[in-house]
């Protein structure tokens, strides 16, 4: 069975060596540098991991990423990050690891695609299209958890699933396909190729919504 997360991994760090250490990415404020740290201090700093998703210890991990971007070069983050995980790192469990990592490298090999200034959006294998709908349906309701109302994740077959129960503004319907799914409801909706089905005023307010860890 393919990884596809080390297939995003190996494709996101050929891309940070074409484009470079300065280029934008939808994570706001972060350079390709400053993703790059992220991938790498998440993966290989158990200090660091868990401020990126408790915001109480975000100054450690702040701290730990400032540390790592100074300590080396771009071209020698880029590398630890295609090299994979340390041995000792959850990341590097076999089958758990990859399941972490299905939503973590697609996204964020779309965060710097998708903040260049022309992108195409890619067609992607049948068999990681299956694997990112999994996931977005485990992460959903936790992801979109602040949208104003509720939310249904609709595949272009028809196929559905509820990421949120409908609020006093109903619920719209987001379609699309399994991966730009994904990047709606990890907070990158103005770049999502999807369809919203809704109330005018609930679809804008949805798209502005802060969704994510």
């Amino acid at each position: 069975m393919t990884d596809y997360s080390r297939v995003e991994r190996l494709a996101l760090c050929d891309l940070f060596d074409q484009l470079g250490p300065d280029q934008p990415t939808l994570c706001e404020g972060w350079t390709t540098h400053d993703l790059a740290v992220h991938l790498y201090v998440r993966e290989s700093d158990p200090m660091a991991g868990p401020g990126i998703v408790i915001p109480a210890l975000s100054d450690t991990t702040e701290k730990r990423m400032a540390r790592a971007k100074a300590q080396y070069s771009f071209a020698e983050i880029v590398d630890k990050v295609r090299n994979g995980p340390p041995k000792v790192s959850i990341y590097a469990v076999p089958k758990f690891g990859p399941q972490l990592n299905t939503t973590e490298y697609f996204v964020h090999h779309e965060d710097v695609r998708r903040a260049q200034p022309s992108y195409d959006i890619r067609t992607l294998p049948a068999g990681q299209q299956t694997g990112l709908w999994k996931a977005v349906r485990l992460a959903a309701k936790s992801m979109t958890r602040k949208a104003p109302s509720g939310l249904i994740l609709r595949l272009p077959d028809g196929t559905t699933s509820v990421a949120k129960k409908p609020t006093e503004l109903g619920s719209v319907t987001v379609t699309g396909e399994a991966s730009e799914l994904v990047l709606f409801c990890f907070g990158r909706q103005r770049v999502a190729d999807v369809h919203l089905d809704g109330d005018a005023e609930t679809v804008e307010r949805l798209r502005s919504a802060s969704f994510g860890v």
